[in-house]
């Protein structure tokens, strides 16, 4: 029967690699499980970063290992899922396994990446970036020129009223003008003289506008 002993080299050669890779937060694990009878001690024969799980050469394997080896579990192979240590370390992981030609499992390689660190800087980062209670109603814009706090409002305005000033009746002009005044846009210095040309109308007639929607009182 083949021993896992004959590529013993090349596999704790790609299990050092893989740590390498990842770093200090992947540990890499070689078991010989060619030994089915009995599943004790001394199953590991290589391993990197074993400070991961506390593990070193010569410690035991996992219990997905016994599943294999009863042949509860088929292929056995188990890719990226999620484990915990005993001390609480949460771990990325996967497992797989080594078989001989009669397709026996003859070892194991296991990949654990402590993700712990990430998970929690995860958990930090969402409490400032969540946005399910966003208060979406607040629209501030950052500008350098308060011009452009006035056309910002003006689009705002047109927007508001739902068509371009171009096809506003009386009525609509009023609801855009009324818009800008709650929103406190006559305020800016000679506002009135955008708005006038931007609506295409006379100051006469803004003020006009202005004085009925505030009469009014409504869009």
């Amino acid at each position: 029967m083949e021993h896992i002993n004959e590529e013993l080299d090349f596999l704790k050669s790609f299990i050092k690699g893989i740590a390498n890779h990842f770093g200090e937060s992947c540990e890499t694990v070689l078991l010989d499980v060619s030994n089915h009878e009995e599943y004790g001690s001394g199953l590991i024969v290589a391993i990197e970063n074993g400070h991961i799980t506390g593990r070193k050469v010569g410690d035991t394997g996992t219990n997905l290992g016994l599943e294999i080896l009863r042949g509860t579990e088929s292929s056995g192979d188990k890719h990226n899922y999620m484990t915990q240590t005993k001390d609480g370390k949460m771990l990325r992981s996967t497992t797989m396994y080594i078989r001989n030609s009669e397709g026996q499992p003859i070892g194991c390689i296991c990949i654990n990446l402590d993700i712990t660190d990430l998970v929690m800087a995860e958990n930090t980062i969402r409490q400032f970036t969540r946005t399910d209670d966003i208060n979406t109603e607040v629209n501030e814009v950052f500008v350098n020129n308060v011009n452009d706090v006035l056309d910002m409002l003006i689009t705002e305005a047109q927007e508001h009223v739902g068509k371009p000033v171009a096809r506003m009746n009386k009525e609509e002009k009023m609801k855009g003008i009324h818009y800008l005044d709650k929103k406190g846009a006559f305020l800016i210095k000679k506002a009135g003289d955008t708005i006038c040309s931007h609506f295409d109308i006379s100051k006469y007639t803004l003020y006009n506008y202005l004085e009925k929607a505030r009469d009014n009182g409504s869009d």
